[in-house]
């Protein structure tokens, strides 16, 4: 599907989807819990329909209700699915879910699209193989279909995670091992994605140590039981806004966001702030207003889907813009820094690849060049291409803009009714 995006500031109040990150993890652990948990405003997408999916073929009871979902756990006892899970594009859902699956006592097999079926698993396959369960790769890639499964008897394992998603697998399932884990980490990209999910580990009462990030001790035998959550606006998703009213020199406020979330991605609004905008944080809600925009260092390690949305607002900024340590960007849905290299440099910007970012040259009365846009089929790709068009001489048109529905379903009507033409 082709979208047009017209140029224009942006402005009024709006509220986000609810967090991604944090409706997996809900999802996750009330199917794990014992009795029955109640999630209030979770995120309806494609990446938590495949999630649903997941955790009613791993054997929750899932049951909408007016306000969100009540999820009846198996208490620990995972069951074996009948049919090959498909995550679609999730590639959150892929890894965690795989962890919860390694718990029954059988086999299950992991699939999803293309792009997901090019995303790397192997060192989570290699740590849950440590701890006594199945894992392995059917095309002998490391990738997508995969078996896991035969029970986590528990041990000990080290894993370099180029994404964090394979350290919170880990720390979800461990806690269901039949004896105590001991993980050691090498490497972790994405931390604060970590810190989310011992945020949901502790509201859980789950016993572990840990050294920093380098070493988690978990108890085996432990258990998760049934609560009531309600899921927080999406600072990701947040981030196409706020950097479109920086973009535009314009005011846009977002409830919704709380300013305590342990969402990595809510650090968007410092580095908007360090480039000039103005910022006001509120109880649920944030108020951004666009200023003059300067350049700057931005190591984003922590935040590697803001790299989209602030390599087009870079281009507007007033000299050299440099997003570094950010190399897991090259293994989302796309090579997001390949990219976004190519497509704003097809726009009219000056964008230089690195190994691990961009540099971008940008100048404050650059303008996008009109014309069409590819999306690549990568939600985050789309919509940072489509807060860009804001500020371009001319309609943009942007295809494969049906991935939005990953995330940010309505995404574009969202951005139709604050658009000022």
């Amino acid at each position: 599907m082709i979208r047009t995006v017209a140029p224009g500031a942006v402005r009024g109040t709006i509220r986000v989807p609810a967090s991604k990150s944090h409706t997996i993890r809900a999802l996750l652990i009330a199917s794990l819990a014992r009795g029955t948990s109640r999630i209030v405003s979770p995120l309806d997408s494609a990446d938590t329909r495949a999630c649903l999916s997941a955790c009613a073929s791993l054997g929750a009871k899932i049951e909408l209700v007016p306000d969100g979902l009540s999820i009846t756990g198996v208490g620990g006892a995972v069951r074996t699915p009948e049919n090959v899970i498909d995550v679609g594009n999730s590639g959150t859902t892929l890894y965690l879910a795989a962890g919860i699956a390694s718990l029954q006592p059988n086999l299950a097999v992991f699939s999803g699209d293309a792009q997901i079926r090019r995303r790397q698993a192997a060192p989570l396959l290699a740590s849950l193989r440590d701890l006594g369960a199945r894992a392995e790769s059917t095309r002998g890639n490391g990738c997508a279909p995969f078996i896991v499964g035969s029970g986590i008897k528990g041990g000990r394992t080290s894993i370099a995670c180029t994404t964090s998603q394979y350290l919170s697998a880990l720390l979800l399932c461990a806690p269901l091992a039949r004896s105590d884990v001991e993980i050691e980490v090498s490497l972790l990209n994405e931390r604060p994605y970590v810190d989310m999910t011992l945020d949901w580990l502790s509201r859980q009462g789950v016993e572990l140590d840990r050294d920093g990030f380098d070493r988690f001790r978990i108890r085996g035998n432990q258990g998760y039981r049934a609560f009531d959550a309600t899921i927080p606006g999406d600072y990701s998703s947040a981030t196409f806004f706020l950097c479109a009213a920086a973009i535009t020199g314009s005011t846009i406020r977002i409830e919704g966001l709380e300013p305590d979330d342990s969402q990595g991605d809510k650090a968007v609004l410092d580095v908007l702030e360090r480039m000039g905008c103005a910022v006001v944080r509120e109880v649920d809600a944030v108020e951004l207003t666009g200023g003059t925009l300067e350049a700057g260092e931005f190591d984003l390690n922590a935040t590697p889907d803001a790299l989209p949305a602030l390599a087009v607002t870079a281009c507007f900024a007033s000299g050299e813009t440099r997003l570094i340590n950010v190399p897991q960007a090259r293994e989302k849905e796309t090579d997001r820094i390949s990219v976004m290299q190519r497509e704003i440099s097809a726009l009219g910007g000056n964008v230089e690849e690195l190994p691990d970012g961009l540099v971008v040259r940008g100048r404050r009365d650059f303008v996008f060049s009109g014309g069409v846009a590819a999306g690549h089929g990568d939600h985050r790709i789309v919509m940072a291409l489509a807060i860009g068009a804001l500020g371009a001489a001319g309609p943009v048109e942007i295809d494969s803009a049906e991935a939005v529905d990953v995330t940010f379903p309505g995404f574009f009507e969202l951005l139709d009714k604050v658009r000022d033409a």
